[in-house]
């Protein structure tokens, strides 16, 4: 890395502050790979033997950084050479990250004991290098993530990440929209023309090294196409076939359309259960307590479906999408990806699941995997 990501003094204070808006639940349902969405087959050598050790070290430290993103960026940052150096002096970088010795230290790290290091320095060892390393990304991701949160931009926030990586946090926090522009965040022409190739390179890499994502085949034709719903903006009125709270009007069409469908919510041949309203206090910005969200579980909760479950929950998921239009569907939410009508399949089916920072995104109910999550417009 080329640029310094150290967060001191008031601009640390203020990123710490709207990190703690975003784990107060200021976040949308909105979404993080998993190892299983990894094809491990495309990964290089030293790529897939520390695999194990990535995954161990995201999913207890920071499961919202995917194992894939940390393969793409050290594989655009040091080709995954541990002992890769860049540079001289201060200027020096190194190591599979390719973080500078001031970064290091910041980041627990060894003092180095020359510039560039050798090959016997902790830095270049890949196993201590990444132990180092992650829980120091995973730390400027949650706090970029708490600043697009708090100021509505719309840049992803492992995005940002590498934004912060390359060119520093201040051009996050400076620019529009989190990715600087030339002439914004002091940013000139070549440091926006340098961000741009590394976030491409990096989306690159994600691309090489994901396995495909979505049903092995076609989804079945299950019937006719739907009737649109008939009706208008009722609010949360109907009462919710699941439970005891409400739905809206076109909340209540969708699900009872599926239901019919199907054969049935209850133990049924595709929809083995179902929940509709919810308070969702952790979420409070969540579809559910609007009576505009239904969660529809093609197997046991808590559970990663396989083989026939997963085949179903992938027609129920490509049905929804498929009459999203007469059903009024805002948005679909499966198996760690993220659909709506205005997205396009990025590197599978819809796009990556962040969880918002409010879902684990490796657990089978957070990351949307033992059930379809619908939501419905008005």
């Amino acid at each position: 890395m080329r640029a310094t990501t150290v967060l001191r003094g008031p601009l640390a204070a203020a990123l710490a502050a709207l990190l703690g808006l975003l784990l107060l639940g200021a976040a949308s349902e909105d979404p993080a790979g998993s190892v299983s969405g990894i094809d491990q087959a495309r990964l290089p050598s030293p790529a897939r033997e520390a695999l194990p050790l990535i995954s161990e070290l995201t999913a207890t430290n920071c499961p919202e950084l995917p194992p894939l993103w940390v393969l793409a960026q050290v594989q655009a940052e040091s080709g995954w050479d541990p002992t890769a150096t860049s540079g001289d002096g201060d200027g020096a970088a190194a190591g599979l990250y390719q973080l500078s010795e001031r970064n290091w230290l910041a980041a627990g790290g060894a003092r180095w004991p020359s510039s560039p290091p050798g090959p016997d320095a902790q830095v270049t060892d890949a196993a201590a290098h990444l132990r180092v390393a992650i829980p120091w990304i995973c730390a400027n991701l949650r706090a970029v993530t708490g600043h697009l949160a708090a100021t509505g931009k719309t840049t992803d926030p492992l995005d940002a990440m590498l934004v912060c990586h390359i060119a520093g946090c201040r051009r996050v926090i400076e620019s529009a929209t989190g990715v600087p522009r030339e002439g914004e965040a002091g940013c000139g022409a070549r440091c926006a023309d340098l961000v741009r190739r590394y976030l491409d390179g990096v989306h690159g890499y994600l691309e090489r090294f994901a396995a495909p994502v979505g049903p092995a085949e076609p989804a079945p034709d299950p019937g006719a196409p739907v009737d649109p719903y008939p009706g208008g903006s009722t609010g949360c009125t109907a009462p919710d076939p699941t439970g005891d709270g409400c739905l809206t009007g076109a909340a209540r069409y969708g699900f009872e359309t599926a239901a019919a469908v199907f054969g049935g919510w209850r133990d049924g041949p595709v929809i083995r259960s179902a929940g509709c309203w919810d308070e969702h206090a952790w979420n409070p910005r969540s579809d559910h307590p609007r009576g505009r969200a239904c969660d529809l579980f093609p197997t046991e909760p808590g559970v990663f479906p396989e083989g026939e479950e997963l085949a179903n929950g992938w027609r129920l998921t490509e049905w929804f999408r498929g009459n999203a239009g007469p059903l009024r569907v805002k948005y679909l939410i499966w198996q760690g990806r993220y659909w709506d009508p205005s997205v396009s399949d990025q590197g599978g089916w819809g796009r990556r699941y962040t969880g918002g920072g409010v879902y684990d995104v490796r657990d089978a109910t957070g990351g949307h995997y033992d059930h379809l999550h619908v939501s419905f417009a008005e």
